[in-house]
């Protein structure tokens, strides 16, 4: 009897995690590879494509396991390319690209003051 049920707890585990279990979701779109990955707990970790060599390539966004966004920025045939934005706690850091090398960064915090025209 004891074996049983150390055999049924056993099982409920192994069943339990292969549900929890997330595979990437694909989804092809002419010469482009739509992919999104998850979060253990079922979030979604990050959305990207891959071109038709492989190579990451168009936007790409990435998020914390609670969803919220924590990357944002384009690969361009494999290479990081243009502005990227990091978001880290309250502040928010814009790293822009050439060919995967940083080019110049700035970093904003829930202090600094941003100019906006209205007009």
């Amino acid at each position: 009897m004891k074996k049983i049920v150390v055999l049924l707890i056993m099982l409920s585990v192994s069943f339990s995690y292969a549900q929890d279990n997330k595979e990437p979701k694909l989804e092809k779109k002419g010469d482009l590879t739509h992919i999104t990955y998850f979060h253990d707990n079922g979030e979604i970790s990050q959305i990207g494509m891959f071109n038709a060599e492989g190579k990451v390539h168009g936007e790409w966004k990435m998020y914390d396991t609670n969803g919220k966004k924590i990357a944002l920025g384009s690969y361009d045939n494999g290479k990081k390319v243009g502005k990227w934005f990091f978001w880290e706690g309250e502040s928010l850091k814009e790293v822009d690209y050439i060919d995967s090398r940083i080019v110049s960064v700035n970093k904003w915090d829930n202090k600094t003051k941003v100019a906006i025209n209205n007009k």
